[in-house]
C-alpha cells in the first residue's frame, strides 16, 4: 500500500510537471504572438510615416519646378521688354533708364538659383542629349531662315503634344522624346514654347516696323508732292 501511495503521487507530480511546461510554453507562444503582433504595428507605423515624407517630397519637387517655370518665365517677359518696339519708341533718356531697370531685374532674377534633378537611366539620358542636339541646330539656324525655322520648331512641337496638331509631325523628333524622362519631357515642350513664343513676337515686331517704315515713306512722298 505504502508503495502504490508513492507511486501514485509520483505520477501526480509528473502530471502536475508536465501542465507546468505546458502552461509555461504557452506563455512563451503568447510571448512569441505578443512580440509579432507589436513588430507589425511598428512596420505599419514605419509605412505609415514613409508614405507621408513621399508624399512631401513629391509636393516639393512641385514646388520647386513651378519656381523654375516662373524664372524662366520672369527673364522671358524682362527679355521681351528690352526688346519690344515700344522700347525703341521712347526718349533716349526714358529708354536708357528703363533699360537700366530691366537690367536691374535681370540681375536679380539670375540670383536666384532653383534646379529639379531628374533621375535618368542611361538610355534616358541618351535620349535628351539627342532632342537637345535637334532642337539646338534648328535654333541655330533662326538669323538665317526665320521662317522655315520656325515650322521646323513647329513640327517638332507637334511631337510633344497629345493634341492634334496644326502642322506636319516629326516622327524622328517624336521617337526621341518618348525615350525622354516624363519631367524632361514636360522641359522639352515648354522650351519649343518659348522659342515658338519669341519668335511670333520678332516677327511682330518685324511687322511693325516695317508698317512704321511704309507710312513714314508714303508720309514723305505726300510731303514731295
Amino acid at each position: 500500500m505504502a508503495q502504490a501511495k508513492i507511486s501514485s503521487s509520483r505520477s501526480s507530480s509528473s502530471v502536475a510537471e508536465a501542465g507546468g511546461q505546458q502552461q509555461a510554453g504557452g506563455g512563451q507562444l503568447r510571448g512569441r504572438f505578443f512580440r509579432s503582433t507589436s513588430m507589425a504595428d511598428r512596420s505599419s507605423r514605419l509605412l505609415e510615416c514613409l508614405d507621408q515624407l513621399e508624399r512631401r517630397v513629391e509636393a516639393l519637387r512641385d514646388t520647386a519646378s513651378s519656381l523654375e517655370q516662373e524664372k524662366e518665365s520672369l527673364l522671358e517677359m524682362i527679355h521681351g521688354i528690352q526688346n519690344s518696339q515700344d522700347m525703341r519708341n521712347i526718349s533716349e533718356g526714358e529708354r536708357e533708364e528703363l533699360s537700366l531697370t530691366a537690367k536691374r531685374l535681370m540681375g536679380r532674377t539670375l540670383t536666384v538659383e532653383v534646379s529639379v534633378e531628374t533621375i535618368r537611366n542611361p538610355q534616358q539620358q541618351e535620349s535628351l542629349l539627342h532632342a537637345t542636339r535637334m532642337i539646338d541646330e534648328i535654333v541655330g539656324k533662326l538669323l538665317d531662315d526665320l521662317e522655315d525655322s520656325k515650322s521646323r520648331l513647329m513640327s517638332l512641337y507637334g511631337a510633344c503634344t497629345s493634341e492634334v496638331p496644326a502642322g506636319p509631325v516629326n516622327q524622328k523628333f517624336q521617337s526621341v522624346v518618348i525615350g525622354c524622362a516624363i519631367e524632361d519631357q514636360k522641359k522639352i515642350k515648354r522650351r519649343l514654347e518659348t522659342l515658338l513664343r519669341n519668335i511670333e513676337n520678332s516677327e511682330k515686331s518685324i511687322m511693325l516696323l516695317e508698317h512704321q517704315k511704309s507710312t513714314a515713306r508714303y508720309l514723305c512722298n505726300n510731303g514731295k508732292d
